[in-house]
């Protein structure tokens, strides 16, 4: 069980893969040019250690005191944890995928989510 201190550091500790991730993506694959599809991503968090997290449940109290919050299907979502200042899907995709990861070094299931605007 994590405490709201812990989720706040593995939550930056996330955003801050994130960010270079993306950056890599943008750089590298784009050329640093803002083109091609243009959407959103985000990181959905399912479970921890193969337990459903519900909102009111200790850890799913917890994770909304750092700043996460369920969405309309009632899942964990941190929406775009690269904050990258692109409208590039695949980039922010990128940097979803890799928050996921870091979630997933800490026992949680978590997937990136994208769509086209």
């Amino acid at each position: 069980m994590y405490t709201v201190e812990q989720l706040t550091d593995i939550i930056a500790e996330a955003k801050a893969e994130a960010r270079q991730a993306a950056d890599h993506y943008f750089q590298t694959k784009l050329g640093g040019v803002d083109q091609y599809g243009c959407g959103f991503a985000w990181t959905s968090i399912y479970e921890l250690d193969g337990q459903r997290i519900k909102g009111n449940t200790k850890i799913g109290r917890a994770l909304k005191k750092a700043g996460i919050d369920q969405n309309w299907r009632k899942t964990f979502e941190l929406w775009n944890p690269s904050e990258y200042p692109c409208q590039n899907v695949d980039t922010l995709e990128a940097g979803a995928r890799a928050a996921a990861k870091v979630f997933e070094k800490y026992g949680f299931k978590a997937y990136a989510g994208s769509r086209l605007d």
